[in-house]
């Protein structure tokens, strides 16, 4: 799995006109999944997320996690994060999985995100043309790439 995560101060994901999801302070991480991920991938990065200390304490330093501000989160899934660019112009998704293992993973991952996060979190709509809007705290945004664990 692949992950961007974003340190907002709100974002959104809004679907057909229709917001879907909305968060004040807290993160938008956008997941990137391919064949190869699994259980241990799901739980790796759920656990990095929740307790990624990239929010401010009382001094200003970055040393407090999502789960320690209370801060929301939204997942979406975006399989152009496996793009690869070697060969031409026009980005390669093959790397991506296909839906029929995506989404289950996909929802595996919000699940274990709700859970370690003691939340319910926002989504987008796995397949759809979102328009997602974010103001991005910092700027802070952080990328991880579980098969590396980095």
């Amino acid at each position: 799995m692949k992950a961007v995560i974003q340190r907002v101060t709100n974002a959104s994901v809004t679907i057909n006109g229709v917001v879907k999801s909305a968060i004040e302070e807290g993160l938008l991480v956008l997941v990137g999944i391919e064949d190869a991920d699994g259980e241990e991938d799901i739980t790796w990065l759920s656990n990095k997320i929740v307790n990624l200390r990239i929010f401010n304490d009382d001094a200003g330093v970055m040393n407090k996690s999502v789960l320690k501000t209370g801060g929301d989160l939204i997942l979406v899934s975006q399989f152009t994060l496996h793009a690869s660019t070697k060969k031409g112009n026009r980005p390669s998704y093959l790397k991506a999985s296909k839906p029929d293992i995506a989404i289950p993973l996909y929802e595996k991952m919000k699940a274990r995100l709700e859970q370690d996060l003691g939340k319910n979190i926002g989504t987008g709509e796995f397949g759809a043309d979102m328009k997602v809007a974010l103001l991005n705290d910092g700027p802070v945004t952080i990328i991880i790439d579980t098969k590396n664990r980095e």
